[in-house]
């Protein structure tokens, strides 16, 4: 998969009187309307969706198949898009292969003298189970002590989507914002809880519909159990 798999919602600006004006954006230089809508959502704010064309239509061939082997029919009217719209879907749902979350990280470093925690909590994340690709879904709580350098506080939830935006497990995922988070700030200390639902226990399998599950992954400071005890009770 290419680097196109991409979606943007933005403002686009405007002469006052509803004509956007050309767009700036990421995108690779002929990005495409998705079929699902004609792209406009308002005067002000448009959809790109850019794909990779032979990403789209491998995936969509084999789309086809799976609906021909569960006995659908990939003809039908319903369906005759679906190939298409699952290929793109999917591009998007596991864009964060095309993502770095170190240099992410990186672009938004301050020199700060701050050294207490800093916490950002109820990170919403979206994420494909590798084992059966459905989804799974939560929140993220991220909190680091800085050593001289913080970082721009979006980007916590840049690299929870980095790191989501792939097919997981929990365990890893957890441990893989941890480690970027260390690595490129090089704090006191790093904490990372997620608690998720995951479709695969809840539709299939053993069927829990209320069950969900919490994994934690702490480096330096956070390993006191002190420090480790109010980060959990800031986090409720």
């Amino acid at each position: 998969m290419s680097e196109q798999s991409n979606i943007d919602f933005g403002a686009v600006g405007g002469d006052g009187h509803g004509t956007p004006p050309a767009i700036s954006t990421n995108h690779p230089a002929h990005p495409h309307l998705d079929d699902d809508d004609d792209g406009i959502t308002s005067a002000r704010y448009r959809r790109i969706d850019s794909y990779d064309a032979s990403s789209t239509a491998a995936i969509a061939a084999n789309v086809r198949s799976i609906l021909t082997h569960i006995g659908e029919d990939p003809e039908r009217e319903g369906l005759v898009k679906t190939p298409e719209r699952v290929a793109k879907a999917h591009q998007y749902l596991t864009h964060g292969y095309t993502l770095d979350p170190r240099d992410i990280l990186s672009k938004a470093l301050f020199k700060e003298e701050y050294d207490e925690m800093i916490l950002v909590k109820d990170i919403e994340l979206y994420s494909l189970c590798e084992h059966h690709m459905v989804p799974f879904f939560g929140k993220a709580h991220v909190a680091y002590i800085p050593d001289g350098q913080i970082v721009g506080l979006s980007k916590i939830p840049r690299v929870v989507d980095v790191f989501s935006r792939r097919l997981q497990v929990q365990e890893r995922l957890t441990m893989q914002i941890r480690d970027a988070i260390n690595e490129v700030l090089q704090p006191k200390g790093v904490a990372v809880v997620i608690e998720a639902t995951h479709m695969c226990m809840v539709m299939r399998g053993v069927q829990k519909q209320h069950s969900s599950t919490t994994t934690s992954a702490v480096t330096g400071a956070f390993e006191d159990e002190r420090t480790r005890a109010e980060f959990m009770r800031l986090i409720g």
